[in-house]
């Protein structure tokens, strides 16, 4: 034979040999007993760990004994230069023809892939089982039944080696042997390309994180953004005090709301709202464009900042006093109840964007008597599905005057049971409300008492006098399908103007919900209901002049809206709401009001 063919032969003979050799060495299938982590190496009988006193570059026995130097592990964890190999595409050493012979390999960086059966995947394996350097396989070993490309290796032995560092880092360099060193080494020097390419990419990311973190907000406070703009306006309807036609205008306006969230500890929440906007009820109080509270919208903007004055509107610290117990303190309410830590009975309608037209579609009157004020609310959940919440809160508690302040003034003091069940596809709560305004004191708007929605009747006092109500309320919700959910209320309030008489408060809704409506992500709605009516009335109570004894008509209020998500920030959502009888007076024509309502959220 040839000399060249002899040498082939014998270069092929001893890479067989030396493979054999080092399977026979780390092969993980060998058992613990016959390679327990701290016998000795094959190579030597004398157990390394580090020298004390000395570099880590240098090895002891366990007498201290320093018996060998070899390459330290932060040489072999230091980034690796770009060398002149060439593309690993380069190394493909497969004939363009399927049935030829595979060529000569002399070194594992010729080969494009790493099979399980290559010396190197094999090393690497017993480096993980022995180490626990890369996790997420079950029984802690490096599987895989398939080639993996020579950048996936590269990421498992970079693992390799961050893990290596850790135990000399952490001064458990006595488990490592002199021989997985150098296999490391080895492996180091032959996925040295690849060891860079990843780096680099971990150097660009590190680096980008760092301008992140250098240019965010607040370590501990997140912005949350919403800004709302309507067009709309009144198409039908009269004004129920001066019975002329109202004005049929269409407007643009807007609202925006900042909301700071900032928590210290993981597990509790400072919330400052800024708010800002020039959105004015159509409805609203006597004097407003209809004379009545009834349909008034949801987007209103707080008459505390007319023609977009920004200020503060909510200000709530939030912590959990043991596992089951949350506890709210708020100097001001920033529009809805404190209560609803684990969400809204209503999610379709009382969403985080007020996904219904009209305030009334939201939510019971039961919570509609004072929602904002300063006060404190406990929430304690008995299980996953039954909780108890209480709140205290006091309208006027920044007033300093007469008839007013935390416990002199006006306040409403709220109690709700809510149970949840398992499945979330149903929620059931019965809601209890006391509430009192002083005599001679304004309420929530202007001279009026009452939800704030409704008839006049309803939101009306004896002037100069006192006003007690208790208010009751059960509310549902279902969901009977991921698309279809139905929701109701019924509330009742019975009111007690002292030294006056007494009149009793009746109202009741029900929706219907389209979740994902002709586009994921979309909404329809549908609601009916009556709002707040005073059914009936003390015979010596005088409400005012001009007002009857009771309503003497049932009023309903009929709306329905659609929400468009545009994408995950802008949501566009046109709605109508439809008052029959309005003011509960059957001689007023019907009022409707159309509203176009576009929500931007960042």
């Amino acid at each position: 034979m040839s000399i060249v063919r002899w040498n082939s032969r014998f270069t092929f003979w001893l890479l067989f040999f030396l493979d054999i050799s080092i399977i026979l060495v780390i092969n993980p299938a060998r058992s613990q007993a016959d390679i327990p982590p701290s016998t000795a190496s094959p190579v030597s009988n004398t157990t390394l760990v580090p020298a004390s006193g000395q570099s880590p570059v240098f090895f002891a026995d366990r007498n201290n004994t320093v018996v060998e130097q070899v390459t330290p592990v932060s040489q072999l964890l230091s980034p690796v230069p770009k060398t002149s190999a060439s593309p690993v595409s380069n190394h493909q050493v497969r004939s363009p023809d399927d049935n030829a012979a595979m060529g000569q390999v002399n070194s594992v960086s010729q080969l494009s892939d790493i099979k399980p059966t290559d010396w190197a995947f094999q090393a690497l394996q017993s480096l993980v089982e022995r180490y626990g350097v890369i996790a997420g396989y079950p029984n802690q070993t490096f599987q895989g039944n398939r080639a993996m490309t020579r950048y996936e290796f590269a990421a498992g032995l970079n693992a390799a080696l961050a893990r290596i560092n850790e135990l000399v880092s952490a001064g458990t360099s006595d488990l490592l042997r002199k021989e997985d060193l150098e296999t490391l080494q080895k492996l180091q020097n032959q996925f040295a390309p690849e060891l860079a390419q990843l780096r680099g990419r971990v150097d660009s990311l590190e680096t980008r994180t760092a301008v992140l973190q250098a240019q965010q907000f607040s370590t501990t406070t997140k912005l949350v953004g919403e800004v709302e703009t309507v067009i709309g306006g009144i198409v039908a309807g009269n004004n129920v005090v001066t019975k002329q036609p109202a004005p049929h205008n269409f407007t643009f306006q807007d609202r925006v709301t900042l909301r700071l969230n900032s928590s210290f500890n993981g597990t509790d929440q400072l919330r400052v709202t800024l708010g800002g906007g020039n959105i004015a009820s159509l409805g609203g109080t006597r004097s407003g464009i209809l004379g009545t509270s009834d349909g008034k919208t949801s987007d209103n903007a707080s008459p505390s900042f007319p023609n977009n004055q920004f200020t503060v509107t909510g200000l709530r610290y939030r912590y959990l006093l043991g596992s089951n117990t949350a506890i709210n303190v708020f100097a001001q309410s920033d529009g809805a109840f404190e209560l609803g830590l684990s969400g809204t009975i209503n999610p379709y309608f009382e969403g985080s964007a007020a996904n219904g037209i009209s305030r009334y579609s939201r939510r019971n009157m039961v919570y509609d008597y004072g929602d904002t004020g300063a006060g404190i609310a406990i929430l304690h959940n008995f299980s996953k599905q039954l909780e108890l919440g209480l709140e205290y809160t006091s309208i006027n508690g920044n007033n300093p005057t007469e008839n007013n302040g935390l416990f002199e003034g006006r306040y409403v003091a709220l109690g709700q049971l809510l149970y949840s069940s398992p499945k979330k596809n149903f929620r059931l709560a019965l809601t209890y409300a006391n509430t009192y305004s002083p005599p001679n004191t304004t309420g929530l708007s202007g001279t009026n008492f009452g939800p704030v929605i409704g008839s006049n009747l309803a939101n009306s006092t004896v002037a100069g006098r006192g006003t007690l109500a208790n208010l009751y309320g059960a509310e549902a919700f279902y969901r009977i399908n991921p698309s279809v959910a139905v929701n109701g209320w019924v509330g009742y309030s019975t009111h007690r103007y002292l030294q006056s008489g007494d009149a009793d408060v009746w109202d009741w809704g029900a929706g219907l919900s389209f979740p994902d409506l002709f586009q994921k992500g979309a909404l329809g709605g549908i609601f009916v209901g009556m709002e707040p009516k005073l059914t009936s009335l003390s015979k010596n109570v005088n409400l005012g002049a001009g007002l009857g004894q009771v309503d003497k008509d049932t009023s309903l209020h009929i709306e329905g809206f659609y929400q468009y998500q545009l994408n995950d920030n802008i949501a566009i959502t046109p709605g109508v709401i439809w008052i029959t009888a309005p003011d509960f007076d059957a001689s007023n024509p019907d009022s409707v009001v159309v509203w176009l309502r576009t929500t931007f959220k960042f």
